[in-house]
Parts: structure tokens; C-alpha cells; sequence
């Protein structure tokens, strides 16, 4: 018998790119993992997952490196729906993400109701100022009350090198405090750490990769959504990469290239 000649398989250059950029993420994302030691043996791992592209992304990265044998780690999703904000949300959709990538789902509900900021205490003043605290506070005391219940002694959030650049300005035009979110944290009154896998990537990268992989965008009727200070910032931060494109760089660069020489350092007189 003559061997069969198969003809040769023919990409488009949406594939090719999805492809390559595929491979771009996933090597920031091992690199992220690596470079601050997010992920160990016995892991378990609770997702953060909103619905958007950002959290996809981390579900497929994270489902596909659990499936490595070395650090060998447990992966579960956790999509959090606040009753008081219209979020149309289409769990059949992210149900079959998650069944894609072999990660498994948990869909739960939480509510704010109006005594919401009595129950919070003392951030009821932060609360008021800020029309998102209450839907952020409530979605991530879920999270964490389903993490200790589950297990889990890891939660993953899907902010990017961007969120974490924007959280800087933020600290710094707000707070005046040069602080920002980091790769890892560990909390202080409970056996959790924070991680962010994405911490290396660009938002542009997810946003293209979104298009190319076909995701499913969630439709997000928040009221406060284009005029909450992230917004505000958000915007600035698009007006600084217009002046240097490489902005993103050097802001991540900064916050460990911090000269105290050059800093204001009061000197205290007897």
C-alpha cells in the first residue's frame, strides 16, 4: 500500500493570531506563577469569576495548569449575583466555559438590602461615598465565606498589569498613598491568600484574545458604572499610554525601582 498524502491543514490569520497570542498569555501567566510563587502542591484554588473577559482568561489559564502534575492543585469557579444590581448573566454560557476548561462551577446569590451599610459598621461613610463599596464588599464576603467552606486556601482575582497601574494612580490621587494591588497578599484574620495570575498581562492582550476565542460578553446595566472613580482613571490612564505607549511598563517598573533618596524624608527636631 502507498502511504496517504493528507493535504496540508490551512489556518486563517485569525487562527494564527489566536494562536500566537495564546501563547504569549500563557508564558506571562507561568512567569506570574513562577515569579511570585502563586501556586503550590495541595492548592485549592477558589476563581473569582465575574463573567468578563478578564476572569475567563483566568479560568481557562488556571483549568489548563491544573491538569500539569507539578504543582499538583484542585480548581473550583465562583460566580457571585447581587440581586439589587442588573447583571444579565448567562450561566448556561459560563457553565459550559467552566465544563470546557475542567473547572467546576458554583453559582450563588447575595443581596445588599436596604440596612446593607447598618450591617457594615464602619464603612458605612466609604460606602456612601462610593456607590460600588457595597456590590464589591458583599460579592467578596461570598467569596471568602465559600473559600473557608469549601476548603480553599487560595482566591484568585483576574486584575491584569493595567488594574494594577490604575489602582496605583488611584492610591495616589485619592489616598496619597503609593500603594497598589499585589501578586499575592495574605490576609490577616483568616488562612487566605489572594492571587493574581494576570498580573503580568495587558489588558489589550485579554481584549483581543476575548474576540479571537469567541467569549461571551455579560451585559452590565450598572448605573455607576461610567462615572465611578476607576472610570475616572481608567480614562486618564488611556490619556497617559496616548503620550508614551509604554506607560504600563514603566508604572509596573516603578513600584520596585522606588529611589527613597530622591523622597521627602521630614527631620524631626528635640
Amino acid at each position: 500500500m502507498y502511504p496517504i498524502t493528507l493535504p496540508p491543514m490551512e489556518y486563517t490569520p485569525e487562527q494564527i493570531e489566536q494562536t500566537r497570542l495564546r501563547t504569549r498569555l500563557t508564558k506571562r501567566f507561568h512567569k506570574a506563577c513562577a515569579d511570585y510563587t502563586l501556586l503550590a502542591d495541595g492548592d485549592h484554588v477558589l476563581i473569582g469569576l465575574s463573567g468578563g473577559k478578564d476572569s475567563l482568561l483566568l479560568t481557562e489559564l488556571l483549568g489548563r495548569r491544573a491538569k500539569i502534575y507539578k504543582p499538583k492543585f484542585s480548581v473550583t469557579a465562583l460566580h457571585v449575583r447581587v440581586k439589587e444590581r442588573d447583571y444579565h448573566t448567562d450561566v448556561t454560557y459560563l457553565e459550559r466555559f467552566c465544563a470546557e476548561a475542567g473547572v467546576p462551577l458554583i453559582v450563588r446569590d447575595t443581596e445588599i438590602g436596604e440596612t446593607a451599610t447598618d450591617r457594615v459598621g464602619s464603612t458605612v461613610q466609604h460606602a456612601c461615598s462610593n456607590p460600588c463599596f457595597l456590590c464589591s464588599w458583599y460579592r467578596r464576603k461570598m467569596l471568602f465565606n465559600t473559600a473557608q467552606e469549601l476548603g480553599c486556601n487560595k482566591i484568585a482575582f483576574g486584575h491584569h498589569r493595567d488594574d494594577i497601574a490604575e489602582t496605583l494612580l488611584m492610591n495616589l490621587i485619592y489616598q496619597g498613598a503609593f500603594a497598589t494591588i499585589p501578586p499575592i497578599l495574605q490576609m490577616d484574620k483568616m488562612p487566605l491568600q489572594i492571587i493574581r495570575p494576570l498580573c503580568l498581562i495587558d489588558e489589550t492582550d485579554i481584549s483581543r484574545y476575548a474576540v479571537l476565542s469567541s467569549y461571551e460578553k455579560q451585559t452590565k446595566l450598572c448605573p455607576y458604572e461610567h462615572i465611578s472613580s476607576r472610570e475616572k482613571v481608567k480614562d486618564l490612564l488611556s490619556q497617559i499610554k496616548a503620550l508614551n505607549p509604554e506607560a504600563i511598563d514603566s508604572i509596573y517598573g516603578a513600584l520596585t525601582n522606588i529611589k527613597t533618596d530622591y523622597l521627602p524624608h521630614p527631620t524631626i527636631k528635640n
